[in-house]
């Protein structure tokens, strides 16, 4: 069983969940302004990750 929509969103976020998830979380957020904050507070959270990923790579590369 998956969880409630609310403890989806930073899954959401991340395009961690599955089509089925996804879609449902959608129609969710359409209707909560709780989720659609929270949301909006993760906007910026893919790109730090990926930035942090970038500027891992080339330092694990000199180790050993």
């Amino acid at each position: 069983m998956s969880p409630p929509p609310h403890h989806e969103v930073a899954a959401y976020a991340l395009g961690l969940l599955d089509p089925e998830d996804h879609e449902a979380f959608e129609s969710h957020l359409v209707e909560c302004v709780d989720c659609q904050a929270e949301l909006r507070e993760l906007a910026d959270v893919p790109a730090l990750l990926d930035e942090i990923r970038r500027r891992r790579s080339p330092l694990e590369g000199r180790q050993g």
